[in-house]
């Protein structure tokens, strides 16, 4: 038995769905622009670094979908996927996902990107499972909290392993491992894994990679 386990954004797709989904919320007027932009950049540059506090980003990244109702975030969703993510999807990504699916690994997307932006996304890469940060919800609507553990750097770790649990399966329930990922903030769970893959890697992923004899894979050019 196989695990295949796969990071979102900059691994399989081209682009950070998080920042993608701050950016069309603004062009399409939902949030104040100049606010947005200037946090997601605040943001982003802090989680590159590795030094991002996740609660403090889930505030502000969860707000608009405290903010408004569910049908509504869902129409801009739709819009956001046919706009922003379906044309950044390649077939090198599309194929590493099928080829392990079609060996018969379990796989699941991980990824710290909360749930609400990323479950589409899963569903279009065919993986079933998706492990991303949850969003709470009351009455029908997202309260902009998150629910548990952040999907985020030792969070993923967590969050796979109670995953597995679940399923009834544990690390030792597999014969080979696998995790694709491009951020540094993932060697947490990339140390976990029997086949970790530097996809697409960061400056200091790639160093580390190389240091630890690991796998490097550039899926995008």
């Amino acid at each position: 038995m196989q695990l295949a386990l796969f990071d979102l954004d900059n691994t399989l797709l081209p682009l950070d769905s998080d920042y993608e989904w701050g950016r069309f919320l603004a062009r399409i007027g939902a949030v104040d622009p100049d606010h947005q932009q200037s946090e997601n950049d605040r943001f982003y540059q802090q989680y590159v670094a590795g030094t991002m506090d996740i609660q403090e980003f889930l505030a502000f990244q969860l707000a608009p979908l405290a903010a408004n109702p569910r049908d509504l975030l869902d129409r801009w969703h739709a819009q956001f996927m046919d706009e922003v993510i379906l044309p950044a999807i390649r077939p090198a990504a599309l194929e590493l996902v099928a080829r392990h699916r079609n060996e018969g690994a379990l796989c699941a997307i991980v990824t710290a990107t909360n749930e609400f932006v990323t479950a589409p996304i899963a569903r279009r890469f065919g993986v079933e499972h998706l492990i991303a940060t949850q969003v709470e919800e009351r009455d029908g609507r997202y309260t902009g909290r998150p629910r548990g553990t952040p999907t985020y750097r030792e969070g993923k770790v967590v969050r796979t392993d109670a995953w597995l649990a679940a399923l009834g399966h544990d690390w030792g329930s597999f014969e080979r491992t696998w995790f694709y990922s491009d951020s540094a903030n993932d060697i947490p769970l990339l140390s976990r894994v029997s086949d970790p893959v530097a996809t697409n890697p960061d400056a200091r992923l790639s160093a580390h990679a190389q240091a630890h004899g690991w796998s490097v894979l550039h899926l995008f050019t």
